[in-house]
C-alpha cells in the first residue's frame, strides 16, 4: 500500500467505522455483568480465557460473593475453586480478592468511575479500566487494546506499536472519543466472526478493499 498520509489515514478509519457499525449494529461488551463490580470481576478473569468460559464461571460466583465487601472476606483455596476453568486461577484468585479489598478499605466498596482510581487496583490495569469505564460508566476515556484489537489495528496498518498502550495512542487520533468505547467492540466482534486470525474470510470482509492486508483475488 502506498504511504498513507494522516488524513488519508483517519478518513479511511471513519470509513471503517461506519461500515462495522453498520455490519454489527448490537455490538457490544461479551462479558455478561449487571453492574461496576460484576464487570471488574468478569474482566479480571478474561485475560487468557474466553468470554463464553467467564460467563459460565460468573453466575456461581456472584451468588456467593455478590459484592465487594463478601469477596474481601473470601479465602483464596474457595475462589479459586470456582474461577479454576478460566485458567491461571492462583494468580487470578488472588488479584480479585486485593481488588474486593481495596474497593473496601479505599472506596466504600464501590467501583470508581476515575481511570487513576481503578488502574491501581490489584489485577486491574488501563484494558481493565478502559473496559469498565466504557461499558460501565459510559466514558470514554481511552481504547481497550485486545489480542482482537491489537491483530486488526495492525492489519489494517492504524498501529505499528507492539505493546497494548502504545497501540492505543495511535489508535485514538483516527476516530471520535464519543466511539472510543464502540470501535473495540466493532473490533473485536469482526475479529472474531470475520477477520480470524489464521483463517481470515476476506472474501466476505465489508473493509476488504480499505484493508490493506486484505487477500483477495483482483481481476
Amino acid at each position: 500500500m502506498p504511504r498513507e498520509s494522516k488524513r488519508a489515514r483517519q478518513s479511511r478509519a471513519v470509513e471503517i467505522l461506519a461500515r462495522l457499525r453498520a455490519e454489527y449494529p448490537d455490538a457490544h461488551c461479551e462479558l455478561d455483568h449487571t453492574d461496576p463490580y460484576q464487570l471488574v470481576v468478569a474482566t479480571i478473569l478474561s485475560a487468557q480465557c474466553t468470554d463464553a468460559r467467564v460467563n459460565m464461571v460468573t453466575p456461581e460466583l456472584f451468588r456467593r460473593w455478590p459484592e465487594a465487601a463478601s469477596l474481601a472476606s473470601a479465602s483464596q483455596d474457595d475462589v479459586e475453586s470456582v474461577i479454576r476453568s478460566t485458567g491461571f486461577f492462583r494468580n487470578k484468585a488472588k488479584n480479585l480478592i486485593g481488588m474486593a479489598r481495596a474497593l473496601v478499605a479505599e472506596h466504600g466498596g464501590a467501583v470508581p468511575a476515575a481511570m487513576d482510581q481503578l488502574r491501581p487496583l490489584p489485577g486491574v490495569g488501563r484494558k481493565t479500566a478502559n473496559v469498565v469505564l466504557g461499558n460501565a460508566f459510559g466514558i470514554n476515556d481511552g481504547i481497550t487494546v485486545d489480542t482482537h484489537v491489537t491483530r486488526l489495528s495492525t492489519l489494517l496498518r492504524f498501529a505499528t506499536a507492539k505493546t497494548p498502550e502504545r497501540i492505543e495512542e495511535e489508535l485514538m487520533p483516527l476516530f471520535p472519543q464519543d466511539d472510543w468505547t464502540l470501535i473495540s467492540h466493532l473490533l473485536i466482534w469482526h475479529g472474531r466472526r470475520v477477520c480470524i486470525a489464521n483463517r481470515p474470510r476476506c472474501s466476505v470482509c465489508v473493509l476488504n478493499d480499505l484493508c490493506p492486508s486484505a487477500r483477495v483475488r483482483t481481476m
